[in-house]
């Protein structure tokens, strides 16, 4: 059996659901039994789920509507597992108002789907988005604090790749979205690179990237792509880099192309 459900991701979104919230149950684990010759399936132990980030969250946002602000009509309760949606005349009255939510958190286990928070479980992506709310709160939750978020989300890692010539190194720095009139790259010295890259989504990578070689800051470019930062350094020698930065650990791969000019 699979422990991950095959759910699209747009379907989740569009029902407000964040992929990354989904829990999915520890996988069994095979254990050897010496005496009897043979391997036994074991549970791992319980433990409280977590779901490991390598971003740095913003604030929660506010769990109430802001009263001197005016609800407009169409939209959706922000709180998971509740359907309601305003009305022209929400703002009226809204001492009335129930709000029946899930504060957990979507578990997905083998087919079965349900939450956290309460006991039942169901096969059909459509019938899980219908699980009635377990917990009920007073009036909804349509437009929190009425703010825009002007937290960011800080990247504290990224996914990078480089293949070289005899010559230069051709670096990419994979993060969606670079907002290129607020980017700032600089090649601050023959082995250190300083990127800022702030995302139009309200992220941002900040770092000082220790390079393995020497680069001629003159001659060295970066381009902003739709997916990515591609960096073009120029090497002071013909020297091969076995890695990108000179802080992590060498691969036994070197991608190099054409030969290497003679000393």
């Amino acid at each position: 059996h699979s422990n991950v459900d095959d759910i699209p991701v747009s379907e989740l979104a569009a029902k407000n659901v964040r992929s990354e919230d989904v829990v999915l149950p520890p996988k069994p684990i095979a254990a050897f039994d010496g005496a009897q010759g043979q391997s036994k399936i074991s549970q791992q132990p319980q433990v409280p789920h977590q779901r490991v980030s390598t971003t740095q969250q913003s604030p929660p946002e506010s769990e109430s509507d802001d009263s001197s602000i005016a609800v407009p009509a169409n939209q959706s309760c922000r709180r998971k597992g509740c359907h309601a949606i305003s009305s022209a005349n929400t703002n009226s009255s809204r001492d009335d108002e129930e709000c029946a939510h899930h504060p957990g958190h979507p578990l997905f286990h083998e087919g079965s789907k349900g939450w956290t928070c309460c006991k039942r479980r169901v096969l059909e992506f459509d019938e899980f988005m219908k699980i009635e709310g377990c917990k009920q709160k007073k009036r909804h939750l349509f437009i929190g604090s009425g703010k825009k978020d002007s937290g960011e989300e800080t990247m504290m890692t990224l996914r990078h790749d480089f293949y070289q010539t005899p010559t230069v190194v051709i670096a990419s720095l994979y993060l969606k979205k670079i907002d290129k009139g607020r980017a700032k790259i600089v090649f601050f010295s023959p082995t250190m690179l300083t990127v800022d890259l702030p995302t139009t989504d309200n992220k941002r990578y900040k770092a000082d990237i220790p390079l393995f070689g020497q680069i001629d800051t003159a001659q060295s470019t970066s381009k902003i792509m739709g997916t990515k930062l591609e960096l073009t350094l120029v090497k002071l020698n013909g020297a091969s880099w076995p890695t990108f930065r000179s802080d992590e650990q060498a691969t036994s791969e070197i991608l190099q192309i054409g030969n290497a000019g003679k000393a």
